[in-house]
């Protein structure tokens, strides 16, 4: 019998959030320095890609001040080979130039980028935390019943088209049907190159829901739409997140943990590092006889221009 090379599998690891998390826990990364060591500790767990938002030190509250995602990146790199992925969705009460000037000013190997505008609803929070660390966090969450969180197609093509001199690639997040769609709109007009990164996320309120069913199609209506020209991740929310990313493996995909996505690592009971999520799922992946992808090969899965030709 010929041997067969193991697939490897992409963990990509979301260190501290600010579109789906405040900071309802002692134990997310809210300054540079505890998102750097965040960062480093997910990527000796297994993270082949760490992806990254920045949070006003002091007040905890989401920000794309370039200077902080600087900062982090700077030292993350001295210490890790990891792939460093930056968000340019920041947070819903941004304008699109302000969610995009990481990105563009400081040209990671891969940034995130939405596919399409969509009510984002966190209110539910509201009922399951009473004690706030900061003053903006439950008028934040309470805000989100009326909030859209604006992803149209000039934005969409404007974050694109910016950041192609940089030969960042994205991780384009998915949170319906609707958005492969999209994906796909701008890979027929030569906007974005194959292959695409797609991460299918599942269980936030406004999007398309957990259930197995959901995964299962986003990944057939994926394939339809890019064949092999795409990399395939799945993301979950909240109790959804290993869950979802264990159907994602078994489907061939790869999978995207960390702190911004849940802040649970059993039920009720807090994650208190990122690299306790990226452990749990290798754990799964290597259960399955399958191999986590180091940040080179992952690299060379989704095409990167490589750690040395970023801007930090």
């Amino acid at each position: 019998m010929a041997y067969r090379p193991k697939r490897k599998v992409i963990i990509t690891c979301a260190v501290t959030g600010a579109i789906h998390t405040p900071t309802m826990s002692p134990h997310l990364p809210i300054t540079p320095k505890e998102i750097a060591d965040a960062a480093v500790g997910a990527a000796e767990a297994g993270a082949a890609i760490v992806h990254l938002h920045a949070r006003d030190p002091k007040t905890g509250q989401p920000t794309q001040d370039p200077k902080y995602f600087r900062e982090f990146a700077s030292d993350i790199k001295s210490r890790s080979d990891v792939v460093i992925n930056f968000t340019t969705g920041g947070a819903p009460t941004m304008d699109v130039e302000e969610r995009l000037q990481p990105a563009l000013q400081l040209k990671p190997e891969v940034a995130s980028l939405n596919m399409g505008s969509m009510n984002f609803g966190l209110y539910p929070m509201l009922s399951r935390y009473k004690n706030w660390q900061h003053p903006w966090e439950e008028p934040y969450l309470a805000g989100s019943d009326s909030r859209i969180f604006k992803n149209t197609f000039a934005d969409i093509q404007h974050i694109l088209e910016s950041c192609r001199a940089n030969q960042t690639r994205f991780e384009i997040e998915c949170y319906d049907l609707g958005h492969l769609y999209t994906a796909a709109h701008f890979l027929e007009r030569q906007i974005v190159e194959p292959p695409l990164f797609i991460q299918s996320v599942f269980g936030i309120l406004g999007g398309i829901g957990p259930h197995p069913e959901h995964v299962m199609q986003m990944k057939q209506t994926a394939d339809r739409l890019f064949g092999n020209d795409y990399v395939w991740s799945v993301l979950g929310a909240g109790r959804h997140q290993m869950p979802s990313a264990n159907m994602s493996v078994i489907l061939g995909g790869n999978v995207r943990v960390g702190l911004e996505d849940s802040l649970w690592d059993s039920p009720g009971t807090l994650a208190q590092t990122n690299a306790q999520q990226v452990r749990r799922i290798r754990s799964i992946i290597e259960a399955l006889s399958l191999e986590i992808a180091t940040p080179d090969e992952a690299r060379e899965i989704l095409k990167l221009k490589g750690g040395a030709n970023v801007g930090f």
